[in-house]
């Protein structure tokens, strides 16, 4: 069946596409959602529109991500941690992080963006890999040194 998503789908597509999916799947899940609409023959200006929309909310979440990246890129940012020797108590996560970036500097970026392998547990320099909207893509610099 062949259905316009109203919304962006994991796995499925994105707003304003036109896309051939399974009856069920469509009866049972897109359509009760309001996630689809049936594709008519007069349906097709409808779509152009969304995608439209779409591309141009895309190159505008792009262009603010750039905005952060380049305001990031070669700042170190200092997060104090309790520790015993080079250990800490504890550890420090995405949200630590975050919270720091944002205080240091002023832009915000979600947590979700940093691709942290394991919690920082030990004093030292990491480079944080953030991925923002849009495919941008960056190394952040983050120092753990003790606290006091």
């Amino acid at each position: 069946m062949k259905v316009l998503l109203r919304n962006d789908i994991a796995g499925v597509g994105k707003r304003g596409d036109i896309i051939d999916v399974a009856g069920g799947f469509a009866r049972n899940h897109l359509l009760p959602a309001g996630a689809a609409i049936r594709a008519t023959p007069g349906v097709e200006s409808q779509a152009a529109a969304m995608r439209k929309s779409r591309d141009l909310r895309d190159a505008r979440d792009r262009e603010s991500s750039e905005t952060v990246a380049r305001a990031l890129v070669g700042t170190v940012i200092t997060i104090p941690a309790r520790a015993k020797g080079d250990r800490l108590f504890g550890s420090v996560s995405p949200a630590d992080v975050v919270h720091k970036v944002e205080a240091q500097t002023g832009a915000v970026i979600d947590r979700k963006d940093l691709v942290l392998d394991e919690p920082i547990k030990a004093l030292g320099e990491y480079n944080v890999r953030v991925e923002l909207v849009g495919g941008v893509v960056f190394e952040l610099t983050v120092n753990v040194v003790a606290e006091g």
